[in-house]
């Protein structure tokens, strides 16, 4: 009998992917960036012969145009494994690095963030939680006040991954008045915002957020902070991250910024235009949580009175529709979200993420519109 070990063959439904808050589909000129070091150009970066030599030239050309689009200098760039890896970094890095310090964070902050501060406490450390609004932002005064002696980081999310939400960091920088590092994850923001290391000392990107590569990222470490590394070894990355380079990542994660920060204006002028849509289609059925002046242009996060999100997912899902309720670390869980639950929402199993990408159209924005519409009409 022949043993037929040939992969099983997958068929995906869905034909309107609005989950990329999540992650987003690789753009084209990132994978045709990628292939040369995904093959010929294999070489270990660490390494001094000519193979290696071509891989760390590449990896120091992406390092340069990172640093390029965030307006640092090439050595504050730290490549790590991911949005979640360099928020670990600059968490831990920085409450760690001499002694155990403190930690000031807010109570929305994306899990890497918050788990990193209980890890800290656990410790020894000192860790402040701070409150937001019914919005989900928090006050920058009410921030500064949580500072101690002993705090060694506070570190506040660019733009919410589940609401949106933008938090008003230039006034906590101005509040903060240099005397602790700011640490921000720019994650899900730096698709659509000129995001910056002006006014912050450390910053999170992560590649599949903006049509890069999944498990790669980078940190930028202003120069000066001394950082207790997550990872020991090598001492790769000037000692702040040992492992070996995944220079295809770093690549596609620099030529994926490279598109984003070319499309951003475009990107928004577009992706206002099918939020717009799509929100304009389910307004009889759904309400918006915030603002969308305080968000990014990218989400819509809503509310459907009466209706459990997880019922609507499945109808939506069934109907070609990929969403969300919270983030893509909470999907599936039994919990309640910490970010709704921070903001004080009275039904906080009623509310949906939806999220565009790069290449969302006006017609899938209909198309969800109404398979939403019809979920509803349902489960009535």
């Amino acid at each position: 009998m022949v043993n037929d070990r040939r992969p099983a063959i997958i068929v995906f439904v869905t034909h309107v992917y609005l989950d990329h808050a999540a992650t987003t589909p690789m753009r084209p000129e990132v994978r045709e960036a990628m292939e040369p070091f995904l093959t010929d150009g294999f070489g270990n970066a660490s390494g001094s012969h000519a193979v290696s030599r071509r891989a760390k030239n590449a990896l120091e050309d992406a390092r340069e145009r990172v640093a390029g689009h965030l307006h640092c200098l090439p050595q504050e760039i730290v490549f790590t494994a991911g949005g979640t890896e360099a928020d670990n970094l600059a968490v831990k890095g920085l409450a760690l690095a001499e002694g155990i310090g403190g930690v000031v964070t807010v109570a929305t902050e994306h899990e890497a963030v918050l788990e990193s501060a209980e890890f800290v406490r656990r410790l020894g450390g000192e860790v402040a939680v701070v409150g937001v609004d019914s919005d989900g932002r928090v006050d920058p005064g009410r921030l500064a006040s949580a500072v101690s002696d002993r705090t060694r980081v506070v570190s506040v999310m660019w733009a919410n991954n589940e609401t949106g939400v933008l938090q008003p960091l230039r006034e906590i920088a101005e509040a903060l008045g240099g005397g602790v590092p700011l640490h921000t994850d720019a994650v899900q923001a730096v698709i659509s915002e000129d995001v910056s290391s002006e006014g912050v000392d450390l910053l999170t990107i992560a590649g599949h957020k903006i049509g890069g590569p999944k498990g790669v990222g980078a940190l930028y470490v202003r120069d000066g902070l001394r950082l207790e590394p997550v990872l020991h070894g090598g001492g790769q990355e000037l000692g702040r991250r040992s492992g070996t380079h995944d220079v295809a990542g770093a690549v596609g994660l620099a030529a994926a910024l490279d598109a984003a920060v070319a499309d951003r204006a475009d990107f928004r002028r577009r992706v206002a235009l099918v939020r717009s849509t799509f929100e304009a289609r389910v307004e009889s059925v759904a309400e918006r949580t915030v603002s969308p002046e305080l968000t990014l242009v990218q989400h819509s996060h809503l509310r459907v009175p009466g209706r459990r999100n997880e019922t609507l997912l499945v109808r939506l899902d069934q109907s070609g529709v990929a969403a969300s309720s919270a983030s893509a670390c909470q999907s599936g869980a039994s919990t309640v979200s910490h970010v709704l639950a921070a903001m004080g929402v009275a039904e906080p199993r009623e509310y949906l993420r939806f999220s565009f990408g790069w290449n969302s159209t006006v017609d899938e924005a209909r198309r969800a519109g109404e398979a939403l519409c019809d979920a509803v009409g349902a489960v009535a």
